[in-house]
């Protein structure tokens, strides 16, 4: 029984890798918050050279972690707000995290962040936001609101 429950472990902790996924699953509106993207593995077995992190209406102001080795990118034009790591290289074999600081807006909800993971010439979007069995999720933050009396500016 109790190497079912170990091989249970080990199927559940590699699915759960098996995606781009947030550190953290919730926050509170109104304030900073740090998020790492936890990236558990390349594409088909080829090294990530590349993520793109869409920010959802709701998370502003980015301010992206530098990564030694990789070159980052801020586009920030109109609606589209996006943060890009890439020129790295992120072997199948180990997993890593790309941070950034938002803003979180005073709403509370769901933000899912839309993401792009490079693979060489291979790609695949972690973009999917509703569904039961989803191939391709996007990382999703649970946005909390804000206790009453708590500043709302904390850095």
């Amino acid at each position: 029984m109790k190497k079912c429950f170990t091989l249970l472990a080990l199927v559940c902790a590699t699915a759960a890798q098996a995606h781009v996924t947030l550190d953290t699953a919730s926050a509170t509106a109104g304030t900073y918050q740090k998020l790492a993207f936890r990236v558990g593995h390349g594409c088909d077995g080829k090294a990530t050279t590349g993520l793109t992190v869409t920010l959802p209406e709701g998370a502003s102001h980015a301010k992206p972690m530098p990564k030694a080795g990789w070159n980052i990118a801020i586009t920030d034009s109109g609606a589209l707000h996006e943060i890009s790591w890439k020129g790295g290289a992120l072997p199948d074999a180990y997993f890593d995290e790309f941070v950034m600081q938002v803003k979180l807006s005073g709403e509370p909800g769901k933000l899912y962040f839309r993401i792009v993971q490079e693979c060489g010439k291979v790609s695949v979007a972690w973009d999917e936001i509703a569904g039961e069995k989803m191939k391709a999720p996007a990382p999703v933050l649970d946005v909390l609101p804000a206790p009453a009396g708590v500043p709302q500016h904390v850095h």
